[in-house]
């Protein structure tokens, strides 16, 4: 018993370790990495169940498949929670609950086609008959466990009830934990003889992992918490929920944004058109002029002769003001000019 304890403690460390390891290298290699561990947890979690693998410690039960991977998803889900957001943890949770889905059916596949090819059940021993009763219960169980740990914790967190980190971690784990008891267990076990031990036992042993899973999930926290850029925000209690709320004001904001986009393009337009409409009334004066030496009159490109303003005028944005300067005035009204 001592050995089989100490493997299953041993076994818990590592896969807890290499659930948050691959959590912290999210931002050097990318998630995709983290939620394809996830993914292979929750098949070898089924897998493993289905089997019906367990250590008997005493009188407590500790079922392979609980305690050391569905916990390890637990805090998978709970740092991914607070650290990345709704979404991303609406993505776990997707990941988790579509495997469990998925491993059970790929199971009653196989056994199925043996069955067709005509040999015995036993040729594919490896593969565990699922019960639909239980694994229906597991994954029913499983969505509400990870909705209401997001949902602890942010009610956990309110200011009003200035709970320090470690408890209000050591809480929500915890507060999980026996939720999934409680809906795992009515669901695949109620109405048969053993259903209030298996519910008691149970209690008893979860209780007895998040002691141990607590300091995991509390370090970790507490050393991504203190790394740069990297802090646990406060959201709504009811955020996990809010999908649609999310994506009504993402499509607000894209919806401004085109918006802006047409009015910045609609007065790029404008101004190409007003440039285009300068450009085109551009006349300029440039090179030799032929001008005639004693009527001033401007020979043109077709060889007429124009008086010398109407040919500015027509190459040219100036307009002319006549008047006549003192000499001319002299020459054409003497008499007036002098009384001036």
């Amino acid at each position: 018993m001592g050995n089989d304890v100490a493997i299953l403690i041993i076994e818990a460390m590592a896969v807890y370790f290499l659930v948050l390891s691959a959590h912290a290298l999210r931002h050097r290699f990318g998630p995709l990495h983290f939620y394809a561990l996830i993914g292979g947890i929750t098949a070898i979690m089924s897998w493993v169940t289905d089997a019906g693998l367990k250590t008997q410690v005493g009188d407590i039960t500790f079922v392979i498949g609980s305690t050391v991977f569905y916990t390890s998803l637990l805090l998978g889900i709970f740092v991914v929670y607070v650290f990345d957001g709704p979404r991303a943890t609406r993505l776990a949770i997707s990941t988790v609950i579509g495997v469990s889905i998925l491993v059970p059916l790929i199971a009653l596949t196989l056994h199925f086609q043996v069955r067709l090819t005509g040999h015995p059940p036993m040729t594919i021993p490896n593969v565990p008959m699922p019960d639909f009763r239980i694994n229906t219960a597991s994954v029913v169980a499983t969505f509400f466990d990870l909705i209401f740990l997001a949902i602890a914790w942010e009610y956990l967190g309110k200011p009003n009830l200035k709970m320090r980190l470690w408890i209000r971690s050591f809480l929500t784990l915890l507060g999980v934990m026996w939720l999934d008891v409680i809906l795992f267990t009515t669901g695949a076990f109620a109405g048969t003889p053993e259903y209030f031990s298996i519910m008691t036992g149970t209690l008893i042993s979860r209780f007895f992992i998040s002691i141990f899973a607590f300091p995991f999930l509390f370090g970790y926290l507490h050393w991504q918490s203190t790394r740069k850029g990297i802090e646990i925000e406060t959201r709504p209690v009811l955020a996990i929920l809010k999908q649609v709320a999310e994506i009504k004001i993402e499509l607000s904001l894209a919806q401004q944004e085109i918006e802006q986009r047409k009015e910045a393009e609609k007065q790029r337009d404008t101004v190409i058109k007003e440039l285009q409409k300068a450009l085109s009334e551009v006349k300029t004066l440039r090179g030799f002029l032929p001008i005639c030496a004693n009527c001033k009159r401007i020979r043109d490109d077709h060889g007429y002769w124009n008086q010398i303003e109407t040919y500015i005028r027509s190459h040219s944005e100036a307009e002319f003001s006549h008047s006549i300067c003192p000499d001319c005035a002299q020459k054409l009204y003497p008499e007036f000019y002098t009384d001036r």
